[in-house]
């Protein structure tokens, strides 16, 4: 397989790894960008094991909460500028209030937003401000009560990240603060419990992977396995996590001294995984045949 300056590219914005070192991870797996991703950790030349588009779209998030439930809304314009706009803000919040009484993004887009549907209204607000908008994602959550927060607030209930924390017990500073956190901290899962088993097992394979490259024994590495994927659930699960609050604490022995049980949460960050290709790749190119 042709492995292409933009490729290259992909894979060094969501590994860190130097130029040659990606180029070369693509040549030995045939282009296949996760099998790419897995060989320089093995190798240890991946700075990062996250491989999320990095942000490039811009628009806003927003929330709103109503009794036990809560929603996060995506609305996506191509410039920032657009973003900071009255009219674009006040859509925006309408649109996530709606949302409370949808479950998806199809039934979001076809319900009813004063006497138009969400699609209409979007539409409509494209032919008048002259670019292209879109309701991209939304997100729902129940629980006991339900807590919010924006990063970045552009206006009340909407900025660059929505967060939306469900509870038992009524202690809303905190859930507030666990939010805070999410949005800080960007957990995988609620808990071991809710992981995808083959990302668990692929994490495994890949630490082994990187341990047998230190030549130890397998009797050793079995060990040093069970420690680091220990440390891996203690980075990606938000319950096991150290709280940001209080480090000295992870976030359910928090929760359990806030008199509270976290049942759920929810994060969307605008443009989360939308990467615009924007350079030219010639100089990249230059060196890659040289």
């Amino acid at each position: 397989m042709a492995i292409t300056a933009a490729m290259v590219k992909d894979l060094r914005d969501s590994t860190g790894a130097g130029m040659m070192d990606a180029k070369k991870a693509l040549t030995e797996n045939n282009g296949d960008m996760e099998a790419a991703v897995d060989w320089l950790r093995t190798k240890g030349l991946a700075k990062a094991a996250k491989k999320s588009g990095r942000t490039a779209a811009e628009g806003l998030v927003a929330v709103a909460v109503s009794g036990g439930k809560g929603v996060a809304v995506e609305v996506n314009s191509e410039t920032d500028f657009v973003a900071k706009n009255a009219d674009f803000q006040k859509m925006v919040s309408g649109i996530a209030h709606v949302a409370l009484g949808t479950s998806d993004i199809d039934g979001l887009n076809a319900a009813d937003m004063g006497g138009k549907t969400v699609a209409q209204t979007v539409t409509d607000a494209v032919a008048v401000i002259g670019e292209n908008m879109s309701v991209r994602r939304m997100v729902a959550l129940e629980g006991a009560s339900v807590v919010n927060y924006v990063h970045n607030a552009a206006a009340p209930g909407m900025g660059n990240i929505g967060v939306l924390v469900a509870m038992t017990g009524d202690n809303e500073a905190f859930g507030r603060q666990v939010a805070m956190h999410i949005a800080a901290a960007n957990p995988v899962s609620l808990s071991e419990a809710d992981l995808d088993p083959a990302v668990v097992e692929k994490e495994k394979q890949v630490q082994m992977d990187i341990a047998r490259e230190s030549g130890k024994p397998e009797a050793v590495i079995e060990k040093m396995i069970v420690g680091r994927m220990k440390k891996y659930m203690a980075e990606v699960t938000l319950l096991n996590q150290q709280f940001v609050v209080n480090p000295d604490l992870t976030v359910a022995q928090a929760a359990t001294e806030a008199g509270v049980e976290i049942t759920g949460y929810a994060r969307l960050a605008v443009g989360e995984g939308i990467e615009k290709v924007t350079e030219d790749f010639a100089a990249e190119v230059a060196k890659m045949n040289s």
